[in-house]
């Protein structure tokens, strides 16, 4: 359970072309049933867009769902616009169709763990709780 007197805030989001988010709104699905708040951008969204949408809705983690092969531009994207907008306490963190290797490097960037297809939702939920009791104690 969260040590925050709040649900957890988590924004889920699907950026750039890729059409297909029934794997998002399973994990947006998991997430409300695990207690948290989830804000559900929809499809074709911006990195913009998204950071904006975190900032506005004041989330504690934000979870990509990407398909597309665009991983490597998307992340660092978002990366860089969290930094620039002071956001450094919010959790970014997704999942789809992402190489091992691209994972690591990802991680390096500061990018949280990616979850790839298949992955219990409970893990994913379970990984947003402790990272967020870790880091958002307010």
């Amino acid at each position: 359970m969260s040590k925050l007197k709040r649900p957890i805030r988590v924004l889920v989001a699907k950026v750039g072309l890729d059409g297909h988010d029934r794997g998002a709104k399973v994990i947006a699905t998991a997430l409300r049933d695990a207690g948290m708040e989830v804000i559900y951008t929809g499809l074709r969204q911006t990195p913009e867009m998204v950071v904006n949408a975190a900032l506005q809705e004041d989330v504690d983690a934000i979870g990509i769902s990407i398909l597309s092969g665009a991983h490597m531009t998307v992340f660092p994207k978002v990366i860089q616009l969290l930094k620039e907008k002071g956001m450094n306490d919010v959790l970014l963190t997704g999942g789809g169709i992402i190489p091992e290797d691209d994972m690591k490097i990802l991680n390096e960037m500061g990018v949280g763990k990616l979850f790839p297809p298949g992955t219990p939702t409970s893990d994913i939920a379970g990984y947003i709780t402790e990272w967020t009791a870790a880091n958002r104690n307010f």
